[in-house]
C-alpha cells in the first residue's frame, strides 16, 4: 500500500503550497511562503522543459 502511494507520487508528482502570516495589532511579525514539489527526476524534467526552466541550465553563463 505505501509502496503504491510513493510510486504514484513519484510518477505524477505532488505540490504543496503553503503561506503563513502572523501579525499582532496590525504589525506583521512573521511571513512564511513555501512551495514544495515532489516528483521523480523524469517527471520534473518533462514539466520543467515544458515551461522553459531547463533551457537556462543547459546553457552555461
Amino acid at each position: 500500500m505505501l509502496a503504491e502511494v510513493i510510486d504514484r507520487i513519484l510518477d505524477k508528482g505532488i505540490v504543496v503550497d503553503a503561506w503563513v502570516r502572523v501579525s499582532l495589532v496590525g504589525i506583521e511579525l512573521l511571513a512564511i511562503e513555501a512551495r514544495i514539489v515532489v516528483a521523480s527526476v523524469e517527471t520534473y524534467l518533462k514539466y520543467a522543459e515544458a515551461v522553459g526552466l531547463t533551457q537556462s541550465a543547459a546553457m552555461p553563463a
